[in-house]
């Protein structure tokens, strides 16, 4: 078998024209012939290149608003032909086709498309490139003899390897490229098959189709024993700390993207709330601290104060951009972050937390008041895969029902959305305590409620004594029995918000009736595990 094989015409259909004149001057200047579609041959045309269309090798103009241009069995019967089988050879003259020796595609951008927000499904559809990945995949089938190319990061290596070779390529890197080309069409199918089936009415398919691009490794997993690496969901849109921009700091640890990303999803859900700008601080994906304010210092101080001793270390994510004034409050004392999330980061912001932190991972995530689409959460386990809808049931002070205790006043009731909307975001069992504006304890990840509130209360202590307006509990399900609520009561909590649905409710209904604690029922049960 020859390793070289010379390239004397090539076929260029690109959608991304980066250094697509440059490449396309060097191969003609080596004499190679250039063949080409659409955009592509107006772009080179205006450059001043002498392309052939597609259309002198078929006999058909492009039709159907560029749908059909390709599909010709001249264009494929160049391409795929054996050039040293005789009756492939035989086949080719006596339809008067010539042979293709390099296919240069990159894809219609379905995948941005998609992204766009406001998109519709027809002009999704219409990104759907056809003839691409057949090219791509009849070039890399017959690698052999033809050079597929893909992006224009390959197009230096092979002129490169023309100048190397007398006009020709290795098969070696041929062979690399094929690789690269069936990796590329399978994954663009199979973004197009999980977008079709997210975008159908069959919520959950009899077959769950993925597609996720790898973004790089990892130093190591959740612990140094174990090889990591992060992927991206192309389809996805909204903030997502797998895009965000990262400003600053070391590269990112598996544990920082699960922290990170549990700080957005909660930063997402606080910002719903209402008008405050809001803070939280995550550590070990719980929260441990979140507090609102009239601005960025004061919501920042909130959510630090609710834990100091947990914050240390921790992931902190806001609502709003961080500037120099916001960073300043920040690395005050001796406070120490490993992250920051936030919509952007003015220079001054920047500079200020670099200078304290040279470490530090700042990510501009883009506008917080986007949840993103309603993808499935997915979560493996040996052997498989669960699924299920994301958990974006927002709170609702009207959806609060009253059964115990003095009548909330409607300031109350959407007090509790802070309280409440945290306790959605702590590992269960979970309970945790807050005033109106930040968190002050949280207990969370326990095998029993009764010791979620026994620390919830103990996180709190500092707090309590010194807090004169309303003390709220809230617990992501139901208690099983009043003794829960005793110890929250006995703590200072004067307002209790759970799910409801125990047999025993009555008896902690009872209890708040009793003490002078309003109970109220969200009727929506947010587990995490």
């Amino acid at each position: 078998m020859t390793t070289t094989r010379p390239v004397q015409r090539a076929l260029l259909s690109v959608s991304d024209k980066t250094d697509l004149v440059p490449f396309a001057r060097a191969l003609q200047e080596r004499g190679i012939e250039i063949v080409s579609t659409g955009g592509t041959h107006r772009a080179l045309t205006e450059a001043g290149l002498a392309p052939k269309e597609v259309q002198a090798l078929t006999g058909f103009p492009e039709m159907m608003d560029g749908r059909v241009k390709t599909l010709h069995p001249a264009v494929h019967g160049g391409i795929l032909f054996r050039r040293d089988d005789e009756t492939h050879t035989t086949d080719l003259d006596s339809h008067q086709m010539v042979p293709i020796d390099l296919v240069c595609v990159n894809l219609y951008p379905f995948e941005r498309t998609i992204r766009n927000e406001g998109a519709t499904t027809e002009e999704a559809i219409e990104q759907i490139d056809i003839g691409g990945p057949s090219m791509l995949r009849s070039a890399a089938k017959n690698h052999e003899f033809v050079t597929v190319v893909t992006t224009p990061d390959q197009y230096d290596r092979v002129i490169n390897e023309l100048d190397q070779n007398d006009g020709a390529t290795s098969f070696e890197l041929r062979r690399e490229f094929a690789a690269v080309a069936f990796a590329r069409t399978a994954e663009y199918d199979a973004t197009i098959a999980a977008w079709m089936s997210r975008t159908s009415s069959q919520r959950f398919p009899s077959v769950l189709r993925l597609n996720y691009t790898g973004q790089r490794e990892l130093r190591y997993g959740e612990n140094p024993h174990q090889l990591g690496a992060v992927y991206r969901d192309p389809t996805f849109k909204g903030p997502s700390v797998v895009t965000a921009e990262l400003l600053g700091g070391k590269p990112l640890s598996y544990n920082n993207l699960l922290d990170a990303a549990a700080a957005l999803e909660l930063i997402q859900d606080l910002h719903d709330l209402g008008e405050s700008t809001v803070a939280a601080i995550v550590k070990h994906t719980n929260p441990c601290g979140a507090g609102r304010g009239d601005n960025m210092v004061n919501a920042f101080k909130a959510a630090h104060a609710g834990d100091p001793l947990a914050a240390f270390g921790g992931i902190l994510a806001v609502d709003r951009d961080v500037d120099g004034e916001a960073a300043a409050a920040i690395v005050e004392e001796s406070r120490f972050l490993e992250v920051l999330i936030a919509p952007s980061f003015t220079q001054e912001g920047s500079e200020t937390l670099a200078a304290r932190w040279p470490n530090c991972r700042l990510l501009a995530v883009g506008p917080i008041n986007d949840q993103g689409q309603d993808t499935l959460n997915l979560r493996s386990v040996p052997g498989g895969l669960l699924a299920e809808e994301r958990d974006t049931h927002p709170f609702s002070a009207t959806d609060l029902r009253h059964l115990a205790g003095p009548e909330p006043s409607a300031e109350l009731r959407q007090a509790v959305g802070l309280a409440s909307t945290v306790v959605k975001h702590l590992k269960s069992n979970a309970v945790c305590i807050a005033t109106p504006d930040r968190l002050i304890g949280a207990g969370a990840g326990q095998m029993d409620r009764v010791a979620a509130c026994r620390i919830a209360v103990e996180k709190a202590s500092k707090s309590l004594a010194a807090e004169t307006g309303p003390i709220i509990a809230a617990s992501d399900a139901f208690f099983p029995f009043p003794d829960g609520p005793e110890i929250l009561i006995d703590a200072g909590v004067s307002c209790i918000v759970h799910p409801g649905g125990s047999k025993r409710d009555s008896e902690t209904f009872e209890l708040c009736e009793k003490r002078g604690v309003t109970c109220m029922l969200t009727g929506v049960r947010h587990f995490r595990h």
